[in-house]
C-alpha cells in the first residue's frame, strides 16, 4: 500500500471536533444518543452471540447497515455499535470469528467516522481490525489478528499489524495469489 491509499482513507472520514480538557470518548453522548447506542449495543450482542446467519444479517440490517445475500457474519465479530450504518457488506462476503469493523474512532480534540466497505466475496479472518474509512475490494482476504489501515483492493491477501499485501499467498480457491 502507498501513501495515497493512506490518505484516501483519511479523505473519506468525517471529523467532528470536540471541545473542553479531556479527549473526545467524554463527548460520546454528544456524538449520539445514548439510548440509540443502548439498542445498538444490544442488537450487537445478539449479532455476537447468535449462531444463525439469517438473524444476524436481519438485525444489521435493522442498524441500518447494507447488508447483500450471502454474507456470513462469524461469532463474535463486532460490528460498529455507535455507527452500524455506515458498514456496507457484499453478497458472499465472510467476516471471520471475533473481527471488528469499526466506522468510528474517538481521539484527542476530535471523533472520526467513515463508511466501511467490504467486497463481494471477500474474507475477513478472525480478530481483525478495519478501521473507519476502509474499503476492502471484491475477492481480497484479510489475514487472521491483521490490523487493516488501508484499503485493500480487489484480490489482495493482506496480513499483519499494519496489514500489508503478502506475495504468493494461496488464496481460497488455491490458486496463488499477489499483492
Amino acid at each position: 500500500m502507498s501513501d495515497s491509499d493512506a490518505d484516501r482513507r483519511h479523505d473519506r472520514l468525517d471529523r467532528i471536533p470536540t471541545a473542553g480538557p479531556r479527549n473526545s470518548l467524554w463527548h460520546w453522548t454528544d456524538a449520539k444518543g445514548p439510548l440509540r447506542v443502548v439498542v445498538n449495543y444490544l442488537a450487537v450482542w445478539v449479532i455476537r452471540i447468535s449462531p444463525s446467519l439469517r438473524l444476524k444479517n436481519w438485525v444489521l440490517r435493522r442498524l441500518g447497515a447494507t447488508v447483500d445475500p450471502g454474507v456470513a457474519v462469524g461469532l463474535e465479530a463486532t460490528p460498529d455499535v455507535f455507527w452500524p450504518e455506515l458498514l456496507t457488506i457484499r453478497a458472499d462476503a465472510v467476516i471471520g470469528y471475533d473481527a471488528t469493523l469499526l466506522c468510528h474512532e474517538f481521539l484527542q480534540g476530535e471523533y472520526r467516522t467513515g463508511e466501511v466497505v467490504i467486497g463481494e466475496r471477500a474474507m475477513i479472518g478472525a480478530g481483525a481490525i478495519l478501521l473507519p474509512g476502509i474499503e476492502v475490494g471484491a475477492d481480497a482476504k484479510v489475514a487472521a489478528n491483521s490490523l487493516v489501515t488501508e484499503d485493500v483492493p480487489s484480490g489482495t491477501t493482506v496480513a499483519g499489524v499494519p496489514a500489508r499485501p503478502v506475495e504468493g499467498a494461496v488464496g481460497g480457491d488455491g490458486e496463488e495469489t499477489t499483492g
